[in-house]
């Protein structure tokens, strides 16, 4: 087993979990350099709860890496703004589109309360149209599997996702699940390329196409289209709920998962519970234009806010998948390399990890590393 954790950390390493290997409509030309120094600009959404905190720690790390990086932090605002319909301010999207790159904390929306969703402002304003979550097992640290790598590609804007709801007569609401040519291929285009790119060799799409013919059939006959053209690539369609069985039962049957957005959303999480939970995954969205967001995708835990008690893994191996995407892999790969290696050692472990230090121990554990 260990041989093979090393073969899949160097496979990643040597192409970069999201390197800049994109399909040719992505344009990764870069405006996010700063005019007086070889620092590149990025935006920063430290987010609700512990956000701040795990973002206090990405940037002490990249401190002691000494990470060419310089933030443009932008915080979530008190009143909604008009512009955005949402407690996203219409200059901090403007940052992203801007600076191409960013990474986001945990953000918070109340739940029925009529607000826009913050994380659905992002992927709509944005156009971040492929969110991209590698899970694999972690060295040193013991789950029920030993021996998942797999990545989930979900398309990112539309779905049931697409906000159209309304009352159809008192006691009866209706949602409609947007499905579209255009966006169907565009992210099989890009889970097709990225498989090729990694050196990947399967790629499922996950559908209910028995049930919605319609919409998850034209999602099918869209990925069928792209598949032609990568015949050194399998590929195979699993109906979401047998999807869920075999990924408990043997997750190694998987590579590469492309899929709706609602059936990424539930899929990605069962993943990160194969390896731990969604304290230890990393996520990046990606969108036309060459704009990369890398985001914790785990909540924002207001329940020890404050208390130095987060883990902050996720949110440093989504700034690592940033740092891959801006081709700075010598800084990824020690940053990726300390994280590992601390959580392997298992002298410091937050306490979502079965350890008892804080989040500065356990940030200065890794600063230790590097």
């Amino acid at each position: 087993m260990a041989s093979q954790i090393v073969r899949r950390l160097a496979r990643g390493r040597a192409s970069g979990i999201f390197s800049s290997a994109n399909p040719s409509f992505l344009d990764r030309s870069f405006s996010s350099t700063a005019s007086e120094s070889n620092l590149i600009r990025a935006t920063l959404f430290p987010g609700d709860g512990i956000g701040p905190e795990i973002a206090e720690s990405v940037k002490k790390v990249f401190r002691v890496a000494d990470v060419p990086i310089e933030w443009e932090e932008h915080f979530v605002g008190t009143e909604i703004d008009p512009r955005t319909q949402s407690f996203l301010t219409w200059e901090s999207l403007e940052s992203v589109r801007k600076n191409k790159v960013g990474l986001k904390g945990p953000m918070a929306t109340p739940i029925g309360k009529g607000h826009r969703s913050l994380n659905l402002t992002l992927r709509k304003e944005l156009n971040l149209y492929a969110n991209v979550r590698p899970c694999y097992s972690l060295p040193g640290y013991k789950t029920k599997y030993d021996d998942v790598d797999l990545i989930t590609i979900r398309e990112n804007t539309e779905g049931e996702y697409s906000g159209l709801e309304h009352q159809v007569v008192r006691g009866v609401v209706e949602s409609l699940k947007i499905i579209t040519r255009s966006a169907s291929l565009r992210v099989a285009e890009y889970a097709f390329h990225y498989a090729k790119a990694h050196g990947r060799q399967r790629v499922s799409a996950i559908h209910k196409a028995n049930i919605m013919q319609k919409t998850d059939g034209l999602f099918l006959k869209c990925c069928r289209e792209v598949a032609e053209k990568y015949p050194e690539i399998v590929y195979e369609e699993v109906v979401i709920d047998n999807c869920c069985m075999m990924l408990v039962k043997n997750p190694a049957l998987f590579d590469v998962l492309v899929m709706p957005n609602l059936y990424g959303d539930i899929i990605s999480d069962l993943c990160a519970g194969l390896i731990g939970g969604l304290g230890l995954t990393p996520s990046v969205n990606i969108g036309e234009g060459g704009i990369a967001l890398a985001e914790a995708v785990h909540g924002s835990a207001p329940d020890i806010a404050g208390m130095n008690l987060a883990n902050p893994t996720a949110l440093l191996l989504s700034a690592v998948s940033m740092l891959r995407h801006l081709d700075l892999h010598d800084k990824a790969d020690r940053i990726q390399d300390a994280v590992l290696k601390t959580i392997a050692e298992g002298k410091y472990r937050t306490g979502d990890l079965g350890g008892k230090s804080t989040t500065t121990e356990f940030t200065n554990a890794i600063c230790d590393h590097i």
